[in-house]
């Protein structure tokens, strides 16, 4: 007993002990990943109700990029140099002036449920683009089998909204929603062929505040935009979430989670997002929950884990 409890006081076992805690904070910050992400759906369906969509997106992305750029500077961390610049000005109007700022246009016309489940198909734009990317081995046989369930998945979901799409409203917000995907497919191709040239944990808070200024200066151009006073309460709270939950504090539990534990283990988040938002869609708004949607979402779900899976199959 006296031989085991010296051993265990070990360097190597306290080492095993602290492996394990940071494993476990590593979930628990997983479990916020896939919970607060679905929830912003939520937030920006309500926040847009009093203020003009690309407004709102504005206000959140500076909130939240200031936020970021005054941790990571607390850090130490140096700021891009020369040609850092062009990639954090190109990603920051795929990633975030074009796909955040329409998912959150989108979600005016539609249902948060709805919106989570759209943007949630953005790997099969992967699958589509991945031979145009330089990838030659590439589509797998399991991401093309998951290309055709995701896409089987949405037929479903939408076939419970056929009527609605003699509304012109739904349309656009299907419309901007798909496009929002495929900016981000491309923000994400991109990123994989440059992530050696910039610092892309720092450059997040970047392309959030120089997308949100850019946001803010079309919004004013084109008078869409609302005096900062009419603001009512019930978007700043919003704003706040958002920028605080939504995008501070789940994307440094994203990097934590990363730094902690596979990859492909932390990516389970892209598949409860939308369970989240459909489920708090359907209790907090009412949103429409039928058979159709709940089938049709758990097809595309199962269709993009086939897709990510095929993309793992071929990492080196």
């Amino acid at each position: 007993m006296f031989q085991l409890l010296q051993k265990m006081n070990q360097k190597p076992y306290s080492s095993l002990i602290s492996r394990r805690s940071h494993r476990t904070k590593a979930l628990i910050a997983v479990g916020l990943v896939s919970f607060l992400w679905g929830t912003t759906w939520l937030a920006s369906r309500f926040g847009v109700k009093y203020v003009p969509a690309l407004q709102f997106a504005a206000i959140r992305q500076s909130i939240a990029g200031l936020g970021f750029i005054f941790f990571f500077l607390l850090k130490g961390t140096k700021w891009p140099r020369g040609k850092e610049w062009i990639t954090i000005l190109i990603l920051g109007f795929l990633n975030f002036f074009l796909s955040n700022g329409l998912t959150t246009w989108g979600v005016k016309y539609i249902s948060a449920g709805l919106g989570a489940i759209i943007a949630a198909i953005f790997p099969l734009w992967l699958v589509i683009m991945g031979p145009f990317a330089g990838a030659s081995n590439f589509p797998a046989r399991r991401a093309i089998l998951g290309l055709l369930l995701g896409f089987g998945g949405v037929c479903v979901v939408f076939y419970d909204h056929l009527e609605d799409f003699f509304n012109p409203d739904f349309r656009f917000g299907i419309f901007v929603s798909l496009f929002a995907t495929l900016s981000w497919a491309l923000g994400t191709l991109f990123t994989k062929q440059r992530t050696q040239e910039f610092n892309p944990y720092f450059s997040i808070g970047l392309q959030m505040f120089i997308s949100g200024i850019s946001l803010y200066l079309v919004c004013g151009l084109t008078g869409i935009a609302i005096p900062i006073q009419q603001i009512p309460w019930q978007s700043w709270a919003a704003i706040g979430y958002l920028a605080v939950f939504g995008s501070v504090v789940s994307f440094l539990a994203y990097l934590y989670a990363l730094q902690n534990l596979p990859t492909e283990q932390v990516s389970i988040y892209a598949y409860i997002n939308p369970v989240v938002a459909v489920i708090l869609g359907s209790v907090l708004f009412g949103e429409r929950l039928t058979i159709f949607i709940a089938i049709g979402g758990l097809i595309t779900i199962f269709g993009v884990y086939l897709v990510n899976e095929g993309f793992r199959k071929i990492r080196p």
